[in-house]
Parts: structure tokens; C-alpha cells; sequence
């Protein structure tokens, strides 16, 4: 098989997965919806008081990791889970897109998606005054690209080894603590002083302190970055060493 034949493969599966994702209605509301809920909220009510010029500085960058986590670990978790079930990566697995193919199409699937969360939800903090600093903005969007990736793996690990309902209920519940305690969209300084010393070794609250270091100041948060890039090194080789097909 040639390059060509293999990169339309590869782009068929990202286009199906794709297609899958947006079309699901509970992930749909995970992705966009609750995010959309969860930057409106900080908008109009003091909790982020004092950390930026305004509540939509601060906000825009949490809400915007907050998405990265839901098309990562819990769309792809979730969906990747349940394909495991009924076979389907198993028999993708052994035709010419081979496992290869059929990871890199869901990852052309979280960044398609991911995209389409960026311009929804940042489209939306802009109409709400958001103004990130050019060099800060570009800079956050490698960041939460390198996040999504994180997640990823996150999510292909549980979906590898858990059984489906296990992966639902475990990505769902993760999610939903991660959000609200992990340091994703609420600075860990606006979390209870039991938990906000250990959320930045989490990674969610790696990725919520590094966007925020980046949109904000145009800053590279080192600490963050480091803590995340190894929850993705792990994450990864924890993923491919124990990710069961059938």
C-alpha cells in the first residue's frame, strides 16, 4: 500500500470518527454545551474576582483546557470503549488501516473537534471581551493541543483496559471532579486549602495554570508544563503497553 492510499485511509477513519463525535448528543453536551455553561457562569459571578484584568480573562483559558478534557479523555474515552466492545477495533485493527491508521484517525478526530471547541467557545469569550495578547494566544493553543493529547491517552488507557460501563462511568466522574477540584477552570487559589496544594500535580491543573500563564501573561509556566508533559509520557506508555483490542 502506498503513502497516498494509506493517508486516504487514515483520513476517511479521522472523517467517520469525526462525524461520530459531533453527532452524539450526550458528548456533544460535554464538549460545548456544559463549557459554554461554565464560562458564562465565571463571567457573571465574583469567584475569579482579582486574578486578571477581568472575570473573561481568566475564565476563557480554564473553560477552553475544560474542552481539551472533554474531547480527549472523555469523548474519545468513552467512544473508543465502546467500540472495544462490539469488535470494531479489532476488526479495523487487522484490515489494511491497521491499528496505526485507526489511532492516528481518532487523533485527526480530537484535533478536528478540538478546533471546532476553539472557535465555539473562544467565539463567545471574544464576544464577551476577551483580548488575549497575540504571542499569548498562540502559545496557549500549543498548550492545549499538548493537553488534548494528554487526555487522550488518559482516556485510550481506561478505554484499554476497563469495560465499557467502567469507562462511562470512570471518564464521566473524573470529568466532573477534575472540573469542579482539579484546577482546570477554577484557579487552585479559589479551591479549598485541603486540595489546592496538590492540584497542580494533576493534570488538570497543570493544563488549567499553564493555558492561564500563557493567554493571560503570555508566559510559559514551567512547573505545568513539565507536570504535564509527564502525565503524558506516562499516560502514553501505560497506554500502549496495556491497551487490550478485543
Amino acid at each position: 500500500m502506498n503513502a497516498a492510499t494509506l493517508g486516504r485511509r487514515v483520513w476517511q477513519q479521522g472523517r467517520y470518527e469525526t462525524i461520530a463525535m459531533l453527532r452524539n448528543g450526550e458528548q456533544l453536551v460535554l464538549m460545548l454545551v456544559l463549557p459554554l455553561i461554565a464560562l458564562i457562569g465565571l463571567t457573571v459571578t465574583p469567584f475569579l474576582d482579582g486574578l486578571g484584568a477581568s472575570r473573561i480573562d481568566v475564565a476563557a483559558p480554564g473553560v477552553l483546557a475544560l474542552c481539551t478534557m472533554s474531547v480527549g479523555f472523555t469523548g474519545q474515552g468513552i467512544a473508543t470503549g465502546f467500540d472495544r466492545r462490539y469488535g470494531v477495533l479489532r476488526f479495523l485493527s487487522t484490515t489494511p488501516l491497521g491499528r496505526g491508521g485507526l489511532i492516528a484517525g481518532k487523533v485527526i478526530a480530537v484535533l478536528v473537534v478540538f478546533a471546532v471547541q476553539v472557535v465555539v467557545i473562544g467565539g463567545v469569550a471574544l464576544l464577551l471581551g476577551w483580548r488575549p495578547p497575540l504571542g499569548g494566544a498562540l502559545l496557549g493553543l500549543i498548550l492545549l493541543a499538548v493537553g488534548a493529547a494528554v487526555f487522550t491517552s488518559l482516556g485510550l488507557l481506561i478505554a484499554g483496559t476497563a469495560r465499557p460501563e467502567a469507562t462511562l462511568a470512570v471518564t464521566n466522574l473524573v470529568w466532573i471532579l477534575f472540573g469542579v477540584f482539579g484546577g482546570i477552570a477554577m484557579p487552585s487559589s479559589r479551591l479549598p486549602a485541603q486540595i489546592a496544594g496538590i492540584v497542580g500535580f494533576l493534570p488538570s491543573g497543570a493544563l488549567g495554570d499553564a493555558a492561564r500563564a500563557a493567554f493571560l501573561h503570555g508566559a510559559l509556566d514551567l512547573p505545568a508544563t513539565i507536570a504535564l508533559l509527564v502525565w503524558g509520557a506516562a499516560a502514553g506508555v501505560a497506554a500502549v503497553r496495556w491497551f487490550k483490542w478485543n
